[in-house]
């Protein structure tokens, strides 16, 4: 693939990004359903309880795969980079599973398993319903308009989730608070959801977090991360606070910053191990995070050595994105095309 380049997505990885999301979303197997089984009834196909989400091994991965293609469209309007014909598939694709039927359908099954996904899935079904409104057209409303439902849903159990709680949840991996309440405010008014739960959302980041100091950066990376639980974290109080507030609490929260070991990329050993392997998604999620914390920060030595890294790790990680191997091409791209879209004003 392609050398790291500046954000927005480079027109040379619209092509490959398409063609890895378009086989992920539809690939029903391998998968890896994270549904509790109540009796033998429920053994039936992944389609069956996720006609829109069947695909990319698991519920959020195409979830999120989905987002990419319709941030493509987004960014790359047809008759340009994307060809007609990969355009004309993608719509194909979208309008296949976007469908009001189906998306009931998921809204149901969230709503029934309050604790299905959360709130990993939850925020990469907003960002989808964010991204469908944004495209503008009216096949991207008939879209958001399906999926509004799911996200009222989303909206609801946020709201009854947040109250209770106490903790957040830190690691780096899917169920990382910071991460998943971080996106959600990132797309939660295009999607639809209301200022209250956005307001939640925001006091519970700041509840959690704005005591924070000293962060053990140490203890990074653990074997599987594919979010560092540091900098993620950063990352979602530079959106709840004032920029002079911020600067002086990530001061308190990361001192020497600038010289810390979250700036080197990570070895990773083994690119088809599953869970080492995620270690590939942290070069890419540590490259977006970087930049945003970056662009929060004024000129000067920090922000210039967290912009060097995150290029640095743009480097390390944007080769393995499409290897062939499905236990990282079924994810993959997505962090790549967030790393590569995060900078001010995108």
């Amino acid at each position: 693939m392609p050398s790291a380049s500046p954000s927005p997505v480079p027109a040379p990885y619209a092509v490959p990004f398409a063609e890895l999301a378009l086989a992920n979303v539809v690939r029903e197997y391998p998968n890896a359903p994270a549904h509790l089984y109540a009796g033998p009834e429920e053994l039936v196909a992944p389609r069956t309880l996720h006609p829109a989400f069947y695909g990319g091994f698991d519920w959020h991965s195409t979830v999120h795969m989905h987002w990419l293609l319709v941030r493509l469209l987004r960014r790359f309007p047809a008759g340009g980079e994307l060809p007609a014909t990969l355009t004309t598939r993608i719509h194909q694709v979208l309008n296949t599973h976007l469908t009001p039927r189906n998306l009931a359908v998921e809204a149901d099954y969230l709503r029934g398993r309050p604790h299905f996904e959360r709130p990993y899935g939850w925020a990469w079904l907003v960002a989808l319903a964010a991204e469908c409104r944004v495209l503008g057209t009216p096949d991207g409303d008939r879209w958001a308009d399906a999926l509004a439902p799911a996200v009222d849903t989303v909206g609801d159990l946020l709201t009854g989730w947040l109250p209770r709680a106490t903790y957040p949840i830190r690691h780096g991996i899917h169920g990382n608070s910071a991460f998943g309440l971080g996106l959600i405010l990132d797309a939660g008014e295009r999607a639809g959801l209301t200022a209250p739960v956005l307001d939640a959302v925001a006091d519970r980041i700041r509840d959690w977090f704005s005591a924070d100091h000293d962060a053990p950066t140490h203890w990074e990376p653990s074997g599987q991360d594919f979010l560092s639980p540091a900098l993620t974290e950063a990352d979602a109080v530079r959106r709840v606070l004032p920029a002079e507030e911020f600067r002086g609490w990530l001061a308190a929260f990361l001192p020497g910053l600038a010289t810390s070991s979250l700036l080197t990329p990570p070895v990773v050993s083994d690119h088809a191990d599953p869970y080492i392997g995620h270690l590939l998604g942290l070069t890419l999620s540590r490259a977006a995070a970087l930049r945003t914390i970056a662009a929060a920060l004024p000129e000067g030595p920090e922000r210039t050595a967290l912009t060097e890294s995150a290029e640095a790790h743009l480097t390390a990680g944007l080769p393995t994105v499409s290897s062939g191997d499905f236990t990282s091409d079924h994810w993959l791209a997505t962090f790549a095309a967030l790393a590569l879209d995060t900078a001010p004003g995108h």
